[in-house]
């Protein structure tokens, strides 16, 4: 059976899972395996997954992004213009005249203002990467403004490098959204929030038909989009947690797109003359992360101690084997003054005799929670084998992304083991959330990485705070490369490898964009033939 009935598109796609064969996808269908199940939310003023920002990049337009190709260019999107004042607090943007959301509605200067006004008010995780400016609920509707339809002004609360500023505003919490439709369904002043959650405002190439958690995600083209209309016209995203399950759906030709696929399944697809193997290097990061709320974590010795216990090279000849390259430091390779050093092997012995100094002998129990999907598990089964060797015995607790996310952002963990994708390609973006954590409170309002593992650190927040002041390049660069180093020497984080997305796309496909982050994957251009 070549052709698909039009009912088919909907419904039958959801049975995909328990049909034992299937045709060919329709041709006019993109069909991705994907494992989605870390997204807890579609409104991108909350979105602070990797998943639900790929998902954002497809339905809302930002001000401005810049080249997948080479990332020191910043190009315009909804702004098609820019200026910065003498002063270098004030930034006038310019909103292209024509474009529409998907409800119709025209995008102007004051959806825009809206949108981040939206954001800060709203207060959700990603908010710090606004409130860094000097923006307060109290103050955004003056600092953020339209002037008139087309004109947004911007004024931030110190002369920062204007590339930072630029760059955050590539970030998904930028995210234009309609304020007119948001205005409609706003309920007892929220925004719109209890709406967005699973609806979309959008003006993107695709507009959100359905999505269902941990299961299923359908887009429909946006015909009248401003850069041409997608060449396809729909996208189906289904969460597919089986590596072996989306390698078989892929060869029988029930999807077109494989995300997750295991290193040893690529080099027989490789011989497949109807898959194409394409490897896209990200700025994501492996890390895992130590409560400092833990006594025995918190320990200088033990922090040090857990940095042996990882097989590095093994872990990266096996469990990644072309996924991932060792890296230590927390600014991916390429970002301004990233630091290549590998100070750290796998030596438990070495391990062994700082928990000696640090009053532990014996070891402990700590437990580590962990997304159950490959490589998380396989990642942390190999950790947990190598503490064992050092004494140190590692309860692994599995859960969904959503699970293990939401008992992390609550500092309820012992150790976390997860990736980490850079919000914009400043940085500071990096160096914000693991050297900075300007209130550790439990309901502190700034929820780094650092403050998620209750790590108090005044001085290194302090100098982190100051990097983006400088307008010297070099100077900066020097800077983040003093704190990676100091990071690196004694922190709660073992930073672990750089991720290499590997996508396996059935050979008929052609136009997908795989950018340096995932909010920089754009399906909008894709065919098939």
């Amino acid at each position: 059976m070549k052709k698909f009935a039009a009912c088919l598109v909907g419904a039958a796609f959801i049975a995909l899972a328990t049909a034992p064969t299937l045709a060919e996808t329709p041709q006019d269908t993109l069909v991705m395996a994907w494992q989605f199940d870390d997204i807890t939310t579609l409104d991108p003023a909350e979105i602070f997954e990797l998943s639900g920002a790929e998902y954002g990049a497809q339905v809302y337009d930002r001000l401005i992004s810049y080249d997948v190709e080479d990332v020191s260019k910043i190009e315009p999107r909804i702004a098609e213009s820019w200026t910065v004042s003498d002063d270098g607090k004030t930034y006038t943007f310019k909103i292209r005249d024509g474009m529409k959301f998907h409800s119709g509605n025209p995008v102007t200067a004051e959806d825009a203002a809206y949108s981040l006004q939206r954001a800060v008010k709203l207060n959700k995780t990603p908010v710090f990467i606004l409130t860094q400016f000097g923006f307060t609920p109290e103050n955004v509707d003056e600092k953020v403004r339209a002037t008139d339809p087309n004109t947004l002004v911007i004024e931030t609360d110190k002369a920062y490098a204007p590339t930072f500023v630029l760059y955050c505003l590539t970030s998904s919490i930028a995210a234009v959204v309609d304020s007119k439709l948001l205005k409609e369904h706003e309920k007892d002043g929220d925004f719109g929030y209890g709406w967005l959650r699973t609806n979309s405002a959008g003006s993107g190439p695709f507009k959100l038909r359905q999505w269902k958690a941990s299961e299923l995600m359908m887009l429909d083209a946006n015909p009248d989009y401003w850069q041409g209309a997608p060449k396809l016209n729909r996208v189906i995203i289904r969460h597919i947690a089986e590596p072996a399950t989306q390698r078989l759906l892929l060869e029988q030709g029930d999807i077109d797109v494989a995300r997750d696929l295991q290193p040893e399944q690529f080099e027989p697809l490789r011989a497949n003359d109807a898959i194409d193997i394409v490897e896209s290097p990200k700025g994501t990061l492996w890390y895992f992360g130590l409560n400092q709320k833990n006594e025995i974590l918190a320990k200088p010795e033990v922090r040090q101690a857990m940095r042996y216990v990882v097989d590095y090279d093994g872990i990266r000849q096996t469990i990644m084997n072309g996924q991932g390259t060792v890296h230590q430091a927390f600014l991916p390779k390429g970002f301004l003054g990233a630091v290549t050093d590998k100070p750290f092997s796998y030596d438990p012995e070495k391990a062994k005799q700082l928990l000696t100094e640090a009053g532990y002998p014996d070891g402990f129990t700590v437990t580590m929670d962990v997304r159950n999907t490959s490589p998380t598990m396989d990642m942390a089964q190999a950790i947990q084998a190598g503490a064992a060797k050092a004494g140190i015995k590692i309860e692994i607790i599995p859960g969904d992304g959503k699970q293990t996310l939401t008992k992390y952002r609550a500092r309820n963990h012992d150790i976390y083991i997860g990736q980490w994708g850079p919000d914009y390609q400043d940085p500071h973006t990096n160096a914000e959330t693991f050297a900075s954590n300007p209130d550790n409170a439990d309901d502190g309002a700034t929820k780094t990485l650092a403050w998620r593992n209750a790590w108090e650190i005044p001085e290194l927040t302090e100098k982190t705070a100051a990097a983006v002041l400088e307008r010297d390049a070099e100077k900066r660069a020097e800077t983040y490369q003093e704190l990676q180093r100091a990071v690196m020497e004694d922190s709660p984080f073992t930073i672990m490898f750089q991720e290499t997305e590997v996508i396996a796309e059935r050979a008929g496909v052609d136009g997908l964009i795989w950018g340096p982050s995932f909010d920089a994957n754009y399906y909008w251009k894709a065919s098939k033939n």
